[in-house]
């Protein structure tokens, strides 16, 4: 069945449109990590992200909002996805996430976010408060092999998760 006609002219919803990174580093050990960080307001461990502006485009959101939260500079590297979820005021909410690679800064503490830790893909899923956040993970590691693929691992290196057979040394 349609919608009634009373209903089609009903005002939709407006949707609050973020952006976020998932920062992504290797140990020299070659095991991948990512950054996730605490915000203090809400008592969260997330993946660093935040409102677009007027006529901002997403990537550029998620690269301006993960420097104001982390300090850092990075380098923009594959779309990991989005999560979908109604935010404190109960407005739907889309956050789309790219996986990225600190190319400069430092983290400081700040009002919005006052910790961050490195941690691998397993520690992440413990850490993380929600399972939203949890279920990118799982793409993070193929966007983390796209990002690494022009400055290739150490022998040995492979992410974590990542099946490799005996005698392997890892991703090609």
């Amino acid at each position: 069945m349609g919608r009634s006609a009373a209903a089609m002219l009903e005002p939709r919803e407006a949707i609050v449109h973020a952006a976020g990174g998932m920062i992504v580093r290797r140990t020299p050990e070659g095991e991948l990590q990512v950054a996730i960080v605490h915000r203090p307001e809400r008592q969260d461990w997330s993946f660093p992200k935040g409102k677009l502006e007027p006529d901002e485009a997403f990537e550029e959101c998620a690269i301006r909002e993960v420097a104001e939260e982390t300090g850092f500079t990075c380098r923009l590297g594959s779309f990991v996805g989005h999560t979908e979820y109604r935010d404190r005021k109960d407005r739907p909410k889309v956050v789309a996430y790219w996986v990225m690679e600190v190319e400069s800064g430092e983290f400081a503490p700040g009002r919005e976010v006052d910790e961050l830790r490195w941690v691998g893909l397993d520690g992440a899923a413990q850490l993380l408060t929600y399972e939203r956040d949890r279920e990118l993970l799982v793409a993070l590691d193929a966007a983390a092999r796209d990002l690494f693929a022009d400055h290739p691992a150490a022998p040995g290196f492979r992410l974590v998760g990542s099946p490799v057979a005996p005698g392997d040394d890892g991703p090609d």
